[in-house]
């Protein structure tokens, strides 16, 4: 590996070092509860972003249906704490491993399926859950599960004087998904990934084992998903199949990694850093409307960024393009 490549790197990890501190200490400035909840949210798409970036970025899998794994996680936590009183963090742990191992076997028969065949495969699966999920009573159908508060406790995972809580804990999730998606990036599964992507009977033919790639990217991708469908549930307390497990979801866990930069380090980051606040306000200030003028200038801005930047945002940072097969 060249001097440049290590560098490189090693600049990727400071530049991610100050940016958390900074973002740590953004809280004993900005005092407003609904900026504050912006922040939160903005930290969790961006790690549910580079979770999906994992599969759809590096990997070239584009799914459309991570909504599946988003809402297992806050299912499973959410019916392991009402009905057996198992502790939050336990019960996310247990909708990461359910979610991978369901994407393992989800895995099976739709990787054998190429471009847009897979993409429609993801979204009729996750389509087909939220539709299961709307009609088992014992997870509350379309009623849902309200998650009963049990006073402020880190043990319980619930807050209700302050959002601090959640928002260092969606920091961290932010940054746990970005030190693993910075490891993988350059271990030999990352290599794998981008030459899966770009050529996969190339890749094939190199020893590359195609299959157990895709397969160990989908796994890595819906644990971190399920992880973020996991906190989402105690940070609203309440959800139903209709707040967590619909296409919505799936398209922004997408978007930030489409627009900042699919397949880099930084694209989900930066793509959530604009896309999420953006959503928010727009939808706050203009959305009252009932004409759909929020929706109107959000699509107007995702499309002016594709049209100028159609390899992403993280374009206008890049000086040079990287040396073939050496990641972005």
């Amino acid at each position: 590996m060249n001097d440049a490549h290590t560098k490189r790197r090693r600049r990727d990890l400071i530049v991610a070092a100050v940016l958390a501190l900074l973002a740590a200490c953004a809280p004993l400035v900005v005092k407003d509860v609904y900026i504050q909840n912006i922040m939160v949210l903005t930290l969790m798409y961006a790690a549910l972003s580079q979770a999906w970036n994992i599969l759809g970025g590096y990997c070239g899998q584009i799914s459309l249906g991570h909504a599946l794994y988003f809402g297992l996680g806050a299912y499973t936590t959410a019916l392991l704490f009402t009905k057996f009183g198992v502790l939050p963090w336990f019960g996310m742990l247990g909708g990461g491993v359910l979610s991978a191992l369901i994407a393992l076997g989800l895995g099976y028969p739709t990787f054998r399926l190429r471009g847009h065949y897979f993409v429609i495969a993801t979204i009729v699966i996750a389509e087909i859950a939220l539709l299961l999920f709307l009609n088992w009573d014992w997870a509350g159908a379309a009623l849902g599960i309200d998650i009963p508060v049990r006073g402020d406790s880190w043990a319980k995972f619930q807050f209700t004087r302050s959002k601090l809580p959640y928002f260092y804990f969606a920091l961290a999730f932010c940054c746990v998904a970005f030190l693993i998606t910075w490891w993988l990036e350059d271990s030999k599964w990352g290599y794998w990934w981008r030459a899966v992507k770009d050529n996969p009977d190339a890749a094939e033919s190199l020893g590359v084992v195609v299959f157990n790639s895709k397969m160990g990217a989908a796994a890595v991708s819906a644990f971190l998903t399920a992880i973020g469908g996991a906190f989402y549930a105690q940070f609203v307390s309440y959800i139903d199949p209709d707040s967590v497990m619909t296409f919505q979801f799936s398209l922004l866990m997408a978007l930030p990694a489409v627009l900042g930069g699919i397949g880099t380090l930084w694209g989900p980051v930066l793509g959530a850093a604009i896309l999420i606040p953006l959503t928010e306000l727009t939808r706050s200030y203009i959305g009252g409307s009932g004409r759909g003028v929020d929706l109107i200038l959000y699509g107007t801005v995702i499309v002016v960024i594709a049209l100028a930047r159609p390899e992403g945002l993280i374009g206008l940072f890049s000086r040079k393009p990287a040396p073939k097969g050496v990641p972005q």
